[in-house]
C-alpha cells in the first residue's frame, strides 16, 4: 500500500514495486489527502475515539474484574456473572445496532464523538473484564494481605499494589480495545455521518463513491496502519507479558 501511495496517478496501474529504479516516487497522493479532503479530521476523529474508548473500557474494566476476582457475591457466583458478562460480546454487532441507534438519537449524539465513545466502550467492556480478571488471580492475595495489615484501604491497596502490579496487563487490555475501535466499521457507519465519521468510514466512501480511486485509498489505508503498529511497538514488552500472563499454568 505505501508503494502505491508514492506512484504518480499516471503509473497507478502499472506493476512497478521499486522506487528510485523502476518508477520516481512522489508525495502528490500524500499532500492532497494530508493538506485537504477528509483525510485529517477522520484521523482525528478516529484518534480521540479510540483513545478515550480504550480508557473508559480499561478504567470500567479493571473494577469490574478487580470485584470478581477478590470479592464473593451472595445472589449470583462470580462466575455465573463473569459468564453473563461474556455473553454480551458474544452477540454480533449488528444485532445491536439499531437499539444503539435509537438510544444516541434520543439523547442527541448521533454524529458526535460521544456516540463511538459509549458504543466501542460497551462492546470492549466485557473483554476487558475478562482479561482484567484473570490478570488479578495471578496476583498473590498475600501481598494485598499485608498492605491491609499495614492500615492501607481497600481503595489504596488497589491504586497502590494491585494496579501497578497489574500494568502489564492493563497495557494489554488497552491495545487491545485501540485496535477494535481503531478498526470498528459498523458502528461509527450508522451513528455518524457528517461530523465524527472515522477512518474505516472514509476508506469504505473511497471504495464506494470515488470509483476506485487507488491513490487516495493507499494513503488512507497506510495512515489506517500506522497508529496500531506504533502502539503495539511501543509497549511490545508489556503486550507480549500481560497477554502471556496466566496462559500457563502447571
Amino acid at each position: 500500500m505505501f508503494i502505491t501511495s508514492i506512484k504518480s496517478r499516471a503509473i497507478i496501474y502499472k506493476p512497478y514495486f521499486i522506487p528510485f529504479f523502476q518508477f520516481q516516487p512522489t508525495l502528490e497522493n500524500w499532500y492532497n489527502v494530508l493538506m485537504g479532503g477528509y483525510g485529517p479530521k477522520a484521523f482525528v476523529n478516529s484518534l480521540i475515539v479510540a483513545v478515550l474508548s480504550s480508557f473508559l473500557s480499561l478504567i470500567l474494566g479493571a473494577l469490574a474484574g478487580y470485584g470478581l476476582s477478590r470479592f464473593k457475591f451472595r445472589k449470583w457466583k462470580n462466575r455465573d456473572i463473569a459468564v453473563f458478562i461474556l455473553s454480551q460480546r458474544m452477540m454480533p454487532p449488528v444485532a445491536v445496532i439499531i437499539p444503539y441507534f435509537l438510544i444516541m438519537r434520543t439523547f442527541n449524539l448521533l454524529d458526535t464523538w460521544w456516540a463511538l465513545i459509549l458504543a466501542h466502550s460497551v462492546f470492549n467492556l466485557p473483554l476487558s473484564t475478562w482479561l482484567a480478571m484473570d490478570f488479578f488471580n495471578e496476583i498473590p492475595l498475600d501481598i494485598e494481605d499485608s498492605a491491609l495489615v499495614d492500615g492501607c484501604t481497600y481503595w489504596g491497596t488497589f491504586l497502590r499494589v494491585t494496579l501497578p502490579l497489574s500494568i502489564p496487563g492493563l497495557v494489554a487490555i488497552y491495545i487491545l480495545c485501540f485496535i477494535f475501535s481503531w478498526n470498528e466499521l459498523l458502528f461509527a457507519l450508522t451513528l455518524t455521518y457528517n461530523k465524527a465519521y472515522t477512518v474505516p468510514v472514509l476508506i469504505a466512501g473511497t471504495l464506494a463513491f470515488q470509483q476506485m480511486a487507488w491513490w487516495d485509498l493507499a494513503v488512507y489505508t497506510t495512515l489506517a496502519i500506522i497508529p496500531p503498529v506504533v502502539l503495539a511497538l511501543m509497549f511490545e514488552k508489556y503486550l507480549v507479558r500481560g497477554l502471556t500472563l496466566g496462559a500457563v499454568k502447571f
